[in-house]
């Protein structure tokens, strides 16, 4: 006799046709990692990508969407950091590079990954900066990432607010 599958909660059926929560977690907090290593040290997109690979976790993460952020932040950071600056109080330069990798990814999901609801996005980076960030970064990158969805998905968060008000 062959044992039933496990049960599955309700929605796991709806998870399974693409990446869990979780996994798309893990790859924001790989990319994160591996961002920091490239604010810090300059070194090759490739390398870093290598280096990510190789940390625990790495088959838990949704490696396709890991290798977007990574691989598209490092390539757009100047963008990412021009659409940034617009709302920082100093050079995204002279931000932590948690906070900074954080608003980098934060910033990269609003302007590519639009099946992502924006509200999604920021709470995400905020968990990302609560997590790895200082005692009130998450706040900073709230505050931040809400001035960049207002300009990248102005439709979306007129009509949350539309709908909230």
């Amino acid at each position: 006799m062959s044992e039933a599958p496990p049960a599955q909660p309700d929605g796991a059926a709806a998870q399974k046709k693409g990446p869990t929560r979780s996994a798309r977690r893990r790859a924001r907090e790989l990319a994160l990692q591996g961002l920091y290593q490239w604010l810090l040290t300059g070194e090759s997109t490739a390398g870093i990508a290598a280096h990510v690979r190789e940390q625990d976790g790495y088959a838990r993460a949704d490696s396709e969407h890991l290798e977007a952020l990574l691989y598209g932040c490092i390539e757009e950071a100047k963008a990412l950091d021009a659409q940034l600056g617009r709302h920082v109080d100093r050079k995204t330069s002279e931000l932590s590079p948690i906070e900074h990798g954080v608003l980098m990814i934060g910033a990269y999901e609003l302007a590519h990954c639009i099946e992502i609801p924006y509200r999604v996005v920021i709470n995400e980076a905020v968990e990302l900066a609560k997590s790895y960030g200082g005692t009130d970064g998450h706040k900073y990158v709230n505050g931040v990432l809400d001035k960049v969805a207002g300009e990248l998905r102005a439709i979306e968060v007129q009509a949350r607010r539309a709908a909230a008000g």
